[in-house]
């Protein structure tokens, strides 16, 4: 935190000190948006359960990554806190703590995945897709061993954020990602040869898949251990038993963003199944699962911002500039409001031709993922308002408004008006998808609400 963010002078350029935090994170994203589209288009390529079996596979994957990412916003928040308010040592002891809450919750999730894998492809596929549901419990098992990993690198790349450093995670994550690329390509596909050059290849199919996000987290968890001993926020490698005392701090700012994350899953989880009741049901929801891919262009520079909001005001309130923490929140959305209209506006414009490249062999998917698509463009802008100011908010550690304003707008909304409009009155899955997008503005709205209430400021974590 430079010395003027630090004093807190009204001559501060907020927008530039946003941008220096939030670009690294960005670019990360950009990595994670080709990685996702990469991962579609290689799915894509594999027999049409395949991708029948990840689009049901996706709200297992959301709440797993969810809670994942919970933990990550306790780190920086914690971290973020006593950054700002220089106390070099707490510093070291929250992380370190919070490493190994996140290691013990990576190790159960883990097991209720494996656990709960046939369960969850014989829940939410339909009845008469056999071969996607043995698909997508060979993808959940083999993509579960690695949450332990996920949990250790989020919640360090969390630690880094929180003392101001994103370009790290830029770095190696992006090793990460690149390497789950390469064996995603080497995993799911038989040995080629490309020009005369033979290219080794397993040919697990989508089991592959799970098994290249597996091995990429353990070797980005080992690197990020490796580099954070190196930073003030001190060595990770000794496993450290977790205090009763900051436990409940952890948890406590990890509780409500988890339950925020179930009850994003579990409304999907509802969405799905409603959508396995309209025609061409399995269709509908392998293009959900590729629209979301896609869509991810577009809120890649709030999730950016979100990131850098989350470290900025969490630094400004330990540093008891509050009105600081304020003006950041609201630049941080209006710059992420501004990039995902322009984005919004192309992919839009040219929705079916990029559905088109991702599934090349399935027509009828790619007229599905476009339609989806146009949908989430006209209100993608008040999503971005909602992920950023969520974001803020939680950096003060404050996960309980945002939360709420996540029951209200999914289980209160977006499921029966799903219902309603796709099956009672018989508006297909275009029901559906007018649902989500609706509900988009209505969430980002009351975020927004929320946000200028401003009780989140007196939000106590230490």
């Amino acid at each position: 935190m430079s010395t003027q963010s630090a004093g807190g002078h009204e001559s501060e350029n907020i927008l530039r000190t946003v941008w220096r935090l939030a670009w690294p994170a960005v670019a990360l994203n950009l990595l994670q948006v080709v990685n996702m589209l990469l991962d579609t288009a290689f799915v894509g390529r594999l027999e049409p359960a395949a991708l029948t079996a990840v689009g049901g596979s996706t709200n297992v994957v959301f709440l797993m990554f969810s809670i994942v990412m919970a933990f990550s916003t306790s780190a920086t928040a914690l971290v973020s806190r006593s950054y700002g308010a220089r106390k070099q040592e707490r510093l070291r002891v929250a992380n370190r703590q919070c490493l190994s809450v996140a290691l013990v919750a990576g190790l159960v999730c883990c097991g209720l995945t494996i656990a709960g894998a046939g369960w969850s492809a014989h829940t939410l596929l339909p009845a008469d897709a056999l071969r996607a549901k043995t698909l997508m419990v060979h993808y959940l098992v083999a993509m579960a061993v690695g949450l332990p990993g996920m949990f250790l690198v989020q919640a360090l790349a969390g630690s880094l954020r929180g003392i101001g450093d994103t370009r790290s995670p830029l770095v190696i994550s992006g090793i990460q990602i690149l390497l789950h690329i390469a064996l995603n390509y080497v995993l799911i596909f038989p040995s080629t040869t490309f020009h005369g050059v033979q290219i080794p290849g397993a040919g697990w199919g989508l089991a592959g898949a799970g098994w290249a996000v597996t091995i990429s987290a353990w070797v980005s968890a080992a690197i990020y251990m490796a580099w954070v001993s190196q930073t003030p926020l001190g060595s990770c490698w000794r496993f450290v038993v977790p205090t009763m005392k900051w436990t409940r701090r952890i948890v406590g700012i990890a509780a409500p963003a988890t339950v925020m994350s179930v009850v994003r899953v579990s409304s999907l989880w509802a969405f799905t199944m409603i959508l396995s009741g309209v025609p061409s049901g399995a269709t509908a929801i392998g293009a959900m699962s590729a629209g979301f891919r896609i869509e991810s262009i577009m809120f890649m520079p709030a999730f950016g911002l979100s990131i850098a909001a989350a470290a900025l005001v969490g630094q400004s309130l330990g540093a008891q500039q509050p009105e600081r923490a304020e003006r950041i929140g609201w630049v941080s959305a209006h710059c992420a409001a501004g990039v995902i209209l322009a984005v919004a506006g192309l992919v839009f414009a040219f929705a079916h031709d990029i559905a088109s490249q991702l599934v090349p062999r399935q027509p009828e998917a790619a007229v599905m993922i476009a339609t989806f698509l146009r949908y989430l463009c006209v209100t993608e802008v008040m999503f971005g308002y909602a992920m950023v100011l969520m974001g803020a908010m939680q950096g003060a550690g404050d996960t309980v408004r945002p939360m709420w304003a996540t029951v209200i707008s999914l289980w209160g909304m977006r499921v029966p008006m799903a219902f309603v409009c796709a099956l009672v009155l018989k508006m297909g899955a275009d029901g559906a998808w007018l649902a989500m997008s609706a509900t988009q503005a209505v969430q980002g709205l009351l975020t927004m609400l929320l946000f200028k209430q401003g009780k989140w400021k007196d939000r106590k974590v230490l």
